[in-house]
């Protein structure tokens, strides 16, 4: 098949596209090459992703909606994932308009070309930080989330409404999902793992906010991959209505957590990183930045029964693997 993803450059893109076409698919990968963060882990991402024959990029930004439908009509894709957008939930205090730009216009073009084009299904890139200061836990995706934290949160809570606007008026299979704290090889170096690991090797002190309290609901990249493969061949329809399910009543539209259910203490997480480095780190304890959420736990029900699947990579192997291809690359 055709798949159109956005993003592959960025950390979950490349993973998802080298995937399929591993699987033997052909790929166009949609790219600004963003100088977020360092431009050469993109370049060698996309290096390796154009060994594969079935591969091409289009470097542009989404907010070019003249040359993204292009593409587009070009490649004339049946399925398209849409991974792009401006992330960081820090940055997104001192660089908003960035986030304006990017996650509200980009995903509207992406929107709009999907009403043009129409596809068998489109898949959106939501986030965990979707909901904000609900504090019952598990998140499930059928409680309300209305109280975003940072306008990185609020930029993506408004592109999944857009998406449930357009599913219902062009009839466009739309399924948004909300990862949680993904992580492994090839990762962002805004990340905490990879932040963590750089200061450690370097010997210097680690910033752990919260007083080392928080807890994430950790997900090994390969997981998520696996997660969103699936995802790919269950678009949202009444035959396949679930249990608890969050389609839409009006429209093919469904949002779904790609999480396992297990969350992790900051310190734990930390321990696990010390012990695959062999060192111990110096801990800087500070107060929660603005932001931040000191939990987070989805609910991994509804995946389970959509794809019969949900992540389980302990942090016992994924982040030794990420330990492993960080000292690969910089010969730590």
């Amino acid at each position: 098949m055709r798949y159109l993803i956005t993003g592959t450059a960025g950390f979950i893109g490349f993973h998802l596209a080298r995937r399929l076409l591993e699987d033997g698919h052909e790929v166009l990968g949609v790219d600004s090459f963003s100088p977020y963060y360092d431009l050469a882990l993109k370049e060698d991402r996309n290096t390796i992703l154009e060994g594969y024959g079935a591969f091409r990029v289009a470097r542009l930004a989404l907010e070019d909606g003249p040359a993204f439908n292009a593409a587009w009509a070009a490649f004339s894709p049946e399925v398209v994932i849409h991974l792009a957008a401006q992330a960081g939930v820090r940055y997104s205090i001192d660089h908003p308009e960035a986030y304006i730009s990017a996650n509200l216009v980009g995903s509207f073009n992406v929107l709009e070309a999907a009403r043009r084009l129409p596809v068998r299904h489109l898949l959106c890139a939501s986030t965990s930080s979707a909901y904000g200061a609900n504090v019952d836990m598990p998140f499930r995706e059928t409680d309300r989330a209305v109280h975003p934290m940072t306008l990185y949160a609020a930029t993506k809570g408004a592109t999944e409404l857009m998406g449930h606007a357009y599913a219902h008026l062009f009839g466009v299979p739309t399924t948004f999902f909300r990862f949680f704290t993904v992580y492994g090889p090839w990762g962002r170096p805004d990340m905490a793992l990879f932040k963590f690991a750089k200061a450690i090797l370097a010997g210097e002190p680690i910033d752990v906010y919260g007083g080392g309290d928080m807890s994430r609901d950790f997900t090994f990249i390969d997981d998520l991959v696996e997660a969103v493969v699936r995802l790919m061949d269950v678009a949202p329809n009444e035959a396949n209505r679930v249990e608890n399910d969050s389609l839409s009543p009006v429209a093919p539209f469904r949002m779904v957590n790609i999480g396992g259910g297990r969350p992790i203490l900051l310190m734990e997480y930390i321990g696990e990183l010390e012990r695959a480095l062999g060192r111990t780190a110096t801990k800087n304890f500070l107060p929660m930045q603005d932001g931040d959420v000191p939990h987070t736990t989805a609910s991994a029900d509804l995946l389970e029964r959509l794809i019969r699947y949900k992540p389980e990579t302990p942090i016992s192997r994924g982040v030794p693997a990420f330990v492993d291809w960080y000292r690969q690359r910089y010969g730590h």
